[in-house]
């Protein structure tokens, strides 16, 4: 888990990096405006919500909170991956080691107890 540690604080600190960037340095009406006359501006952010939402489908299957499954989906939608990269790492973190914990969250025990 070590490594998937590494790899969730990278992705937190470069989407931060980007997203300050993108702010500080962007439009996002003009940037926005050019992005979507672009056809391949438009396969980017179908790609973008599709990653977004098979990602939020994981958050729905694992956690048992629905209003914390809510804020999860809301931030996702907003923020993008570096909700992702932070909800994993919480994942992780919350898991102790155990990648079925990691990967089933609440859902854990009742699959186990079906398959044994």
């Amino acid at each position: 888990m070590k490594i998937a540690k590494i790899f969730a604080w990278l992705g937190i600190l470069a989407m931060i990096t980007v997203l300050l960037n993108g702010f500080i340095a962007g439009d996002f009406g003009e940037d926005g405006a050019e992005l979507l006359a672009n056809p391949w501006g438009i396969v980017s952010l179908v790609d973008l919500y599709v990653g977004f939402i098979l990602f939020s489908m994981w958050i729905v299957f694992r956690e048992e909170n629905l209003a914390l499954t809510i804020v999860w989906i809301v931030l996702m939608m907003v923020f993008g991956f570096l909700t992702s990269s932070v909800y994993i790492l919480l994942v992780i973190y919350q898991s102790k080691g155990d990648w079925l914990t990691f990967f089933l969250g609440a859902r854990k025990d009742a699959l186990l107890s079906k398959v044994s």
